[in-house]
């Protein structure tokens, strides 16, 4: 049996994970347990199977593809915000179970939420990359999530603790960064109507 503040601390790290990359996320997960690198949750025994790996490394195959496409990759991150976020909770869902009713229902939500921040801050680099003529941004971009989801995904099943802190680190930096686009779209929109920005 895992102990439930361990378990809610990988949970953290890897949710956020799925919201960068739920594909790289579960093949990195599935293949530490077929390697007897990590002794997954009862309830995620279903990620060691050779089918879900295979499925998993396929999709990962098909969006580091389709996350290098300016403008297709806009398309396809939209669609997976009905995919990321609520695999995220389901994950959690099913690794928890073992947790008091109260103690599952927020983790549940919790992982959804760090996924759909995660999520969120992915989309709205895309936004800003895709607006740029050249491509190599996107390829660089689409990289590094892919890395960063691998790798919260790794030091979480080694150090939960520190995956857990890594994430809280990075949602707050979205969270600044998003508060600061916010300002500067507000004061775009100022200088156009002809009135002063307010903060």
């Amino acid at each position: 049996m895992f102990d439930p503040v361990r378990l809610t601390a990988l949970l953290v790290a890897v949710s956020f994970a799925a919201g960068l990359n739920l594909y790289v996320t579960i093949a990195v997960l599935g293949l530490l347990s077929r390697f007897h690198a990590l002794q997954l949750p009862v309830g995620l025994s279903l990620l060691d199977h050779t089918w879900v790996i295979v499925l998993a490394i396929g999709l990962s195959a098909i969006e580091a593809v389709a996350d290098k496409i300016p403008y297709f990759d806009l398309v396809w991150n939209a669609v997976h915000t009905f995919i990321r976020v609520p695999a995220a909770a389901i994950l959690a869902y099913q690794a928890s179970n073992q947790l008091s009713p109260a103690e599952h229902a927020l983790v549940t939500v919790l992982a959804a939420a760090l996924a759909g921040v995660a999520h969120t801050a992915k989309t709205s680099a895309r936004v800003a990359v895709s607006a740029t003529p050249e491509p190599v941004s996107n390829a660089i971009l689409s990289t590094s999530e892919d890395v960063a989801a691998a790798g919260i995904t790794w030091i979480a099943t080694v150090h939960p603790y520190i995956g857990a802190a890594i994430v809280v680190a990075a949602v707050v930096s979205a969270l600044l960064m998003m508060r600061i686009l916010l300002r500067g779209a507000r004061r775009v929109l100022a200088r156009l109507r002809g009135q002063p920005a307010t903060v």
